[in-house]
């Protein structure tokens, strides 16, 4: 008897799903919003200016806990600038296959430089393809300024951690 109701009991169930609304959406026509909090594709900002923010400190390498980025910095000239302050990343990537996406990068970054965006469309087809260069990561500069490298006068540069106001 107990096996007749828990048989009928199932059924109940089914047939009061049956007629609910489905909770699958179809992904390529449709993209359900993203969370605020979400940590996706990373992204290397640019100031207002044009000039990268990436100073090449390699504290985002250092924080990575799955040793996914890798940053080699080199020194700016004043005849040829990339970031105002002293060093810039000549070589950012980061090894997509490796990532965890933990946002640490993000947090020990000084300069606020490398972003998690919302971006979740991450395909490769290859462990090549898998590795992200500083060509695909940057944002392209904004609309009217000159991208980097750009030639400055000599001893003139903004800093590269922003001013702060004090807090009262």
């Amino acid at each position: 008897m107990n096996f007749l109701r828990e048989i009928i009991r199932g059924m109940a169930t089914t047939g009061a799903h049956l007629f609910q609304e489905p909770v699958t959406i179809s992904y390529p026509e449709q993209e359900r919003p993203v969370r605020e909090r979400f940590k996706g594709r990373h992204e290397l900002k640019r100031y207002d200016n044009g000039l990268e923010k990436c100073i090449g400190c390699s504290l985002c390498a250092a924080a990575c806990p799955a040793d996914a980025i890798w940053v080699e910095a080199a020194e700016n000239t004043d005849e040829v600038r990339f970031s105002p302050g002293e060093r810039y990343a000549k070589t950012y990537e980061i090894n997509m296959l490796r990532c965890i996406f933990c946002g640490y990068c993000e947090d020990a970054c000084p300069t606020e430089a490398i972003v998690l965006e919302h971006d979740y469309r991450l395909s490769f087809t290859n462990r090549r393809d898998a590795i992200y260069t500083k060509d695909m990561l940057i944002v392209p500069p904004p609309e009217g300024q000159e991208g980097t490298p750009r030639t400055v006068e000599p001893g003139s540069y903004m800093r590269s951690i922003p001013e702060m106001e004090n807090p009262k």
